[in-house]
């Protein structure tokens, strides 16, 4: 896909990955202030304010047909359910192993576009699908093989999930607007997550400059940005080579977490 981007896209794709990265060290902070349902929340309402700003901007045509809305909805659901599960699984693992187990998505898309998009079967790409993951896997391989735990299993859920609304996109939202698609989304994590963390968790009260600034990297970097980006993409280009491009995510994550969270960096 990568080779058949315009300019605008290669650009996109770039901001876009770069945001991701670096996302998951920053969630790991995020998660050391606060309990994960709070976290989710709070980062999504900051998404939902965000895009309410672009939408306001933009006014894009609400679909008004039950068909539509029932689509957005059921990819919102989808979405914020592969969300929930991988903030608790990297609740328990390191940045660089919880982008690893999260990123098996591109296998996972590559199987269901297969059979559901129709996209082209070729052994050379699933070849190089499986390639490219087992050499960012080899990077993590010794945390890797210590990490058969329910923490890696929520991460690979989420992953799963995150292929389903991927091609769930790709068939039934593709021509709607993204900005919409992602309000939308929003609305439903913050207040679905919201109403789990108040029967759940604690009051969360520790709010600081600090707490905040994270909160705006993940909720208007990562979600409001760096998704809506994403759906752009998906929906100009195939769902397998957009989600196998993003490989490079893991890399990232590896050398932001070793800056910033002080996690191990060696030779191999």
């Amino acid at each position: 896909m990568a080779l058949h981007m315009t300019l605008r896209n290669r650009i996109l794709f770039a901001v876009m990955v770069s945001i991701w990265g670096s996302n998951w060290s920053v969630m790991k902070m995020g998660l050391a202030k606060a309990p994960p349902f709070s976290f989710i929340s709070h980062r999504f309402l900051l998404t939902l304010v965000f895009l309410l700003a672009a939408y306001a901007v933009s006014k894009p045509r609400i679909p008004r047909d039950s068909k539509g809305l029932k689509a957005v909805l059921v990819y919102s659901l989808v979405s914020t359910l592969s969300f929930a599960l991988t903030t608790l699984g990297l609740q328990s693992e390191s940045s660089g192993v919880g982008a690893v187990l999260t990123y098996t998505q591109p296998i996972m898309v590559f199987m269901l576009a297969v059979t559901f998009l129709h996209e082209p079967f070729s052994a050379l790409r699933l070849l190089g699908i499986i390639l490219g993951f087992t050499g960012v896997a080899m990077l993590f391989v010794e945390d890797l093989t210590s990490t058969l735990s329910w923490a890696a299993v929520l991460l690979l859920l989420g992953a799963f999930l995150w292929a389903v609304s991927t091609i769930y996109y790709k068939l039934k939202l593709q021509d709607s607007n993204v900005t919409l698609v992602n309000l939308i989304h929003a609305s439903v994590t913050a207040s679905t997550i919201y109403s789990v963390s108040l029967l759940t968790e604690p009051p969360f009260q520790a709010w600081d400059l600090g707490y905040i600034a994270i909160l705006a990297y993940a909720g208007i970097g990562a979600s409001g940005i760096g998704m809506t980006i994403w759906l752009i993409l998906l929906r100009d280009g195939e769902a397998t080579s957009l989600s196998s491009a993003c490989l490079v995510v893991p890399p990232i994550a590896l050398l932001t977490g070793s800056l910033l969270m002080r996690e191990s960096l060696t030779l191999r």
